[in-house]
């Protein structure tokens, strides 16, 4: 590492996903767009950049389906690469020893999907006493349908997500906020 004490994580960024019914490449592009510009941005200041893959027995998840790789057209050249079976990245993957053999204080989350991996490893990783820089803009999310059959446009997936993040788990942050250390600030 380079002596920063923060690092981008890119959390489940994979084909995986457009193997789903509900993948949207209409919601898709626009995340492509600013993942990339925190990848490049990350890569460009020095920060470490970490993916990680989200992996399961079977499916388009498993490490057999050939999905598991970086999503297109995504360029990133991480500088570790972790695999998680659960929805925190911090559980079982052994992202949290690297994280503490290198001495990482600050983590900036990204990634797919916003209201499950990214904000569970968010949660996660507050709760741990990291700084979190979460940069929604850089998140993919799709609609849901929810008990009572409402269905939530991934816009308000998004904002229900900073809603309960901000001020108590992370700073939600613009990528450009996010590079340059600031954020929306927590409060005390």
């Amino acid at each position: 590492m380079s002596g920063h004490d923060t690092v981008l994580l890119v959390i489940d960024a994979q084909e995986s996903f457009r193997q789903r019914d509900y993948w949207d490449e209409s919601l898709a592009s626009a995340y492509i767009d600013r993942q990339q510009a925190v990848i490049d941005g990350a890569a460009a200041s020095g920060i470490p950049v970490i993916q990680i893959f989200h992996v399961d027995g079977s499916g388009p998840f498993s490490e057999n389906s050939g999905f598991v790789r970086t999503l297109a057209p995504l360029r990133i050249a991480p500088d570790a690469t972790f695999r998680k079976s659960r929805h925190s990245a911090l559980v079982g993957s052994g992202l949290d020893v690297w994280l503490t053999e290198n001495g990482v204080r600050r983590i900036i989350v990204s990634g797919i999907r916003t209201e499950q991996c990214c904000e569970t490893t968010t949660r996660h990783a507050s709760d741990l006493g990291y700084q979190v820089d979460y940069v929604s803009e850089a998140t993919l999310t799709f609609p849901m349908t929810d008990a009572a059959g409402r269905t939530w446009s991934a816009g308000e997936i998004r904002g229900r997500t900073e809603l309960v993040l901000s001020d108590r788990f992370a700073r939600i942050a613009t990528v450009e906020q996010a590079l340059a250390g600031r954020g929306k600030s927590l409060a005390a």
